[in-house]
């Protein structure tokens, strides 16, 4: 079996050196295991760094295409290269040393497979909540669900401490971006991520297709990732993540979603139109104006 690991850095080298050290560390038994790095044209040394390292396929992109374009980048190479599956791991992650040989355990159950996330420590939400034992056992995600009340993708089982309670592996609607294992033949049936959505969203986008198409979304509680919560994009909050989500709950919703939806949605973004933000991505998704839309020049 041939597997390949995706990341995609932008501006984020410290954080795609210390996910590669962790990387190194995986046990793959008797599984031909290749790293591929896709860098969207940083500004930080990233490109003079990660082309000096041996043991990765190093791309460099001449444009910022955003978390769906670069990914896309990485997925072809990765399958022109003939890997079965294709693990898309963002850069701000550290992987315990048995992610790979767990999850293609599930292989045989599962075509997008989702690990179990922790934060990484010090990255917590909410940090005073929690007592030092249980810090680097505080989940992020334990697989999730598509929330069409509020068009967007749920993480089970954030925030608290892990305890067993998310020890089953089960059937699920939603595997986010962060981490996100999926076979070969899930690409070539549906394509890769829409480039429409630059950043946030495309996941579900991906999700959304994916189970339509018939392929089964799992969660896979024994493969485990810790992730340092949106430190890739400016943190949880930023202007530019509030662009971002609110033009592009716009574009899935008015896909995928019912009338009723479509209709509740887009009457809450009227009401938020004073924020100059919310207000640009709301022109943007009425003009058509996706990818990297207005905010980003």
């Amino acid at each position: 079996m041939k597997l390949a690991i995706v990341i995609l850095n932008f501006n984020g080298l410290d954080d795609t050196l210390a996910c590669l050290d962790s990387i190194r560390k995986l046990k793959n038994d008797d599984i031909f295991l290749e790293t591929i790095v896709v860098d969207n044209f940083s500004s930080d040394g990233s490109q003079e760094a990660l082309s000096k390292i041996e043991d990765i396929n190093f791309i460099q992109n001449q444009d910022n295409l955003g978390y769906a374009g670069g990914n896309n980048v990485g997925i072809k190479y990765a399958l022109k290269r003939r890997a079965d599956a294709v693990l898309i791991l963002n850069n701000d992650t550290i992987v315990d040393q048995k992610l790979i040989l767990n999850l293609v355990t599930s292989l045989d159950r599962g075509d997008v497979i989702s690990p179990k996330i922790f934060f990484a420590k010090g990255f917590e939400f909410h940090k005073l909540r929690y007592s030092p034992k249980d810090l680097g056992k505080v989940i992020w995600s334990a697989g999730g669900e598509i929330d069409w009340s509020n068009v967007l993708g749920k993480h089970l089982g954030v925030d608290e401490v892990d305890r067993g309670q998310f020890g089953v592996r089960k059937q699920i609607t939603f595997a986010t971006g962060a981490c996100m294992f999926v076979k070969r033949e899930v690409f070539e049936k549906i394509g890769y991520f829409d480039e429409k959505y630059f950043l946030y969203l495309e996941d579900m986008d991906f999700c959304m297709r994916a189970k339509k198409a018939g392929f089964r979304i799992i969660f896979e509680p024994s493969a485990v990732v810790w992730h340092k919560n949106a430190s890739s994009s400016g943190g949880s909050g930023s202007a530019l993540q509030d662009y971002f989500i609110s033009r592009n709950r716009l574009l899935i919703a008015f896909k995928f979603a019912s009338i009723r939806t479509k209709f509740a949605l887009f009457r809450h973004v009227l009401g938020q139109i004073k924020n100059p933000i919310k207000r640009k991505a709301l022109v943007d998704f009425l003009t058509f104006n996706f990818g990297k839309g207005s905010y980003i020049k």
